[in-house]
């Protein structure tokens, strides 16, 4: 597709997207289930750089790094209607890293480019390390779903390569 193209797809893209976000952190949820206070502030950052583009951000909370929790929260927010819902956390090596492992199942199609350039952007900045990343995306039931890594840089710069491209995503969805 030239550029023409793309250009014209984004012009027809909607300017506001509901977007649905949660943040899949053992320690956090386990902190939550004590009734302490948590700090999000991998779900903040993303929040913060979703908002400044204009979109309508939901906050899922999180959940334990857990196949059926990560499930169940995505299927809700696809439920209540979101175009894009985002999985901060659980994309590494890690035996309890598992948001990949929840996702890839319901994923009608795989949009294996967005991991692609997150990896090559993360190892610009941060090296070889880049590479322990599982971060992916793909479509569920005609919604978005991508997961971030679980640092709060990390989170950022995957909310910071994929928010210009969101409504163009979108967009596309809604035509087809």
């Amino acid at each position: 597709m030239g550029t023409g193209a793309v250009k014209e797809h984004r012009e027809r893209a909607p300017k506001t997207i509901k977007i649905g976000v949660v943040t899949a952190s053992t320690s956090r949820y386990e902190a939550l289930q004590r009734g302490d206070k948590v700090v999000d502030d991998s779900g903040d950052a993303v929040t913060e750089v979703l908002d400044r583009k204009g979109h309508s951000v939901l906050r899922y909370g999180v959940v334990d790094d857990d196949v059926k929790q990560i499930r169940e929260a995505v299927l809700k927010g696809i439920g209540e209607g979101c175009d894009v819902f985002i999985v901060i956390g659980g994309t590494g090596v890690a035996r309890k890293d598992v948001t990949v492992e929840a996702l890839r199942p319901l994923f009608e199609k795989e949009l294996p480019g967005f991991g692609e350039v997150l990896r090559i952007e993360s190892f610009r900045r941060i090296g070889a390390a880049a590479m322990l990343s599982r971060a992916t995306a793909g479509i569920v039931m005609g919604c978005v779903v991508l997961a971030f890594p679980g640092s709060p840089d990390g989170a950022r710069l995957a909310a910071e390569l994929i928010s210009e491209e969101l409504p163009h995503i979108v967009g596309l969805l809604r035509a087809s």
